[in-house]
């Protein structure tokens, strides 16, 4: 059996998308979607023996798939990718952010180095693929951008350093929107609550067991699926979203409306301020 998409079989004919971090997880489920669509899906990450194990995958499954490595952390390599792309499959129509990384920690525990790592990463790495994309094709002829990013909305005290990163990609997003609107370009971002993907097992198990017991706390009562945030990657990169432009999609069961990802622990740090002379008169047991 081929992708289940519910998206109609030839809608991206003729396109060439690049989708990075599409070795594993939810970028290797957005990739099989794209390639399910028409699409023609070049597939980077820095590791290549996952990659191709993607790319036969796709081929299999009679898409069309191609595997090549990039750190897109190198500029080098991001700019070397955009060009091979454009020299051997003609377009970059669409451009799927989807390479990161992160590890959980509280703020006080995160080193120099690590903070660096994750925002070199996750916000200096998007923006250029961004601009490798635009310098190499897009400037010129148009396509649509998304970027996976993080549910950072009410902050996240247990990875600070990428919900910064993440929330500067959003933001990014924005600002490239309303630069680069008259030249035809889209740039949009998801922000995925807790997905059950393979991306789970690059956490240790206490923190595995963390996110389950966090489930309670998503109004849906169950983790996101792979599949939800490529659909949702999908209908932003399509046709459909052609008046969509700098927003971030929230696919998080409503999570981010409720819950919070650390716990508040119980203290009494808090004095409070009561400068009303006249606040004696107050309702009791509060």
């Amino acid at each position: 059996m081929g992708f289940n998409s519910i998206f109609r079989s030839d809608l991206f004919t003729g396109k060439v998308a690049i989708v990075s971090g599409g070795g594993s997880g939810i970028g290797r489920c957005i990739a099989h979607e794209l390639a399910a669509l028409g699409a023609e899906v070049v597939l980077a990450s820095r590791t290549l023996e996952k990659l191709e194990s993607v790319r036969d995958e796709i081929v299999n499954d009679g898409g069309k798939a191609h595997a090549m490595v990039c750190n897109i952390r190198n500029e080098e390599e991001v700019k070397a990718l955009m060009a091979h792309c454009v020299a051997e499959y003609g377009s970059i129509d669409f451009l799927v952010n989807n390479a990161g990384g992160q590890f959980m920690s509280p703020p006080e525990a995160i080193s120099m180095k690590g903070w660096h790592a994750v925002i070199e990463t996750n916000l200096n790495g998007t923006f250029s693929m961004c601009k490798a994309a635009h310098d190499a094709w897009m400037g010129k002829h148009g396509g649509a951008i998304v970027n996976i990013v993080a549910n950072f909305r009410n902050g996240m005290p247990l990875m600070a350093h990428t919900s910064a990163a993440r929330a500067g990609v959003a933001n990014l997003g924005k600002s490239l929107s309303l630069a680069w609107a008259h030249k035809g370009i889209r740039v949009n971002s998801i922000a995925p609550g807790i997905i059950l993907s393979s991306g789970l097992n690059n956490y240790p198990s206490h923190v595995v067991s963390m996110l389950k017991e966090m489930v309670g706390q998503v109004p849906v009562k169950r983790l996101g699926t792979e599949s939800e945030i490529s659909a949702a990657a999908v209908y932003l990169l399509s046709p459909a979203a052609a008046f969509v432009c700098g927003e971030t999609l929230r696919v998080d069961g409503a999570a981010a409306l409720y819950r919070q990802m650390a716990p508040v622990y119980d203290h009494d740090k808090s004095e409070p301020f009561d400068g009303f002379h006249l606040s004696a008169d107050l309702p009791e047991n509060f």
